[in-house]
């Protein structure tokens, strides 16, 4: 099953902390401030779960999320988490098979689209588009090939990356699309935007 990370699920952080240290965990922990209590949120591709934990400690109680995980191996993780008394509801299923007649205030798409050919990219943001509140916030963190501090090993890197994926038959995509001009194009605009690892990792919030 493409996009799906059961076969390195149990070992996914360590190796994520390994590479990146805690750059992949401090852009999005950072953006969790910028959630108004009692919010609903959707998570889609949250991993093992930690960031649960780290908004139970913003909020113990009174949020509303959806946590959108392809993997049952990841969801199994996430749900030993200590979210505290917020309401979580666990669906195992890819983004693209995911419906809900629900608007959220808050999505969070974790190092989501460098998962997909560009075609799915698309349609995955305009299905996650329609979820979204009017003024609700996207929180989106991934890779980018920026020129700060040099291209070249930021490439490498990410070519290895990909065939370390591909090896493994996780990913779809062989490439990294570049997703802020779908945002523009919708008319989002930019609420902050923080660089992490040299410019290898960028959070940006979007209000819509």
């Amino acid at each position: 099953m493409l996009n799906n990370y059961d076969k390195i699920a149990n070992h996914y952080d360590t190796l994520s902390r390994l590479v990146f240290f805690k750059s992949q965990v401090n852009a999005q922990i950072n953006q969790l401030p910028y959630i108004q209590e009692n919010s609903r949120v959707l998570i889609v591709g949250g991993g093992t779960g930690w960031i649960l934990e780290e908004l139970a400690k913003i909020y113990t109680n009174g949020l509303k999320i959806v946590y959108v995980e392809i993997s049952a191996k990841m969801i199994a993780l996430s749900q030993k988490r200590n979210y505290k008394d917020n309401q979580v509801e666990f669906m195992n299923v890819g983004i693209e098979n995911f419906k809900t007649d629900m608007l959220f205030d808050i999505i969070l798409t974790p190092f989501l689209f460098d998962n997909f050919a560009e075609q799915r990219a698309a349609k995955v943001f305009r299905q996650l588009n329609e979820y979204l509140k009017k003024n609700g916030l996207w929180f989106l963190v991934d890779f980018s090939l920026n020129k700060v501090n040099g291209n070249w090993w930021k490439r490498l890197m990410l070519g290895l990356m990909y065939s370390f994926f591909k090896l493994l038959g996780i990913v779809e995509a062989d490439k990294l699309i570049d997703m802020p001009p779908y945002f523009f194009k919708a008319n989002y605009q930019i609420v902050e935007e923080r660089l992490y690892y040299s410019g290898f990792i960028k959070a940006t919030i979007f209000r819509k």
